[in-house]
Formats: structure tokens, C-alpha cells, sequence
């Protein structure tokens, strides 16, 4: 499994964009920081066509409910794998998920 870093690409279920912020800037791939433990956690979802009368388009995204690595750590926080998935607070509730479509690098792989 790839490591995720902030250049990411991770969607909500309708193909909105999920803005990456690593909270660490120290080790990087390629120049780019590697997302870690809660990264993907509470960020803004930007672009979701989901939009109608009674319909919440997916605007954050909710805990990750799998996809860290239980192998590697950086500052004792799990790194991010792409496997990432969680839900969004999109319509309806609980039913859609986020995930990623590409890692952002092609390098460094981890054990989950």
C-alpha cells in the first residue's frame, strides 16, 4: 500500500474534491509531506454535485474508519495509506464514504 502525501487525491462517493493539510512538514516525499493519523479527519470537501432540495452536499469529511498503517509512525502518529476511507457529513448520513483515488507518490509503500 502506497503512502499518502498532501498532492493526494481523495473523493467523496459524488466525486467532490477533499482539500489535504498535513499537520507535519518533516518528512516528506519527494518534497512533499506525508499525511499522518487524523490528517484526513474534518477537512473541507469542495466541488460535491450532490445538491438539491432536501440534499446536503458533502462539505467535511468524518474519522477515517480505516487505512492507517499499524506498522509506521512519524511523531507516533499512524501514517495515512491509500486505503483511507471514512464518511462524509454529505446525504444521506452515514451512507457516503470518501476515499482515495490516487496516493501522490509512487515511491515508499508501507504495511498496514
Amino acid at each position: 500500500m502506497k503512502v499518502l502525501v498532501k498532492e493526494a487525491i481523495l473523493r467523496c462517493g459524488h466525486d467532490g474534491k477533499v482539500e489535504n493539510v498535513p499537520s507535519q512538514e518533516w518528512v516528506r516525499i519527494k518534497e512533499s509531506a506525508i499525511l499522518v493519523a487524523t490528517d484526513p479527519q474534518g477537512r473541507d470537501i469542495s466541488m460535491c454535485p450532490n445538491v438539491g432540495i432536501n440534499i446536503k452536499p458533502c462539505n467535511k469529511t468524518l474519522p477515517v474508519t480505516k487505512g492507517y498503517s499499524t506498522f509506521v509512525t512519524i511523531g507516533g502518529k499512524a501514517v495515512c495509506l491509500d486505503t483511507v476511507e471514512g464518511f462524509t457529513d454529505g446525504t444521506p448520513p452515514g451512507a457516503v464514504k470518501y476515499n482515495v483515488r490516487r496516493p501522490g507518490q509512487t515511491f515508499v509503500e508501507a504495511g498496514s
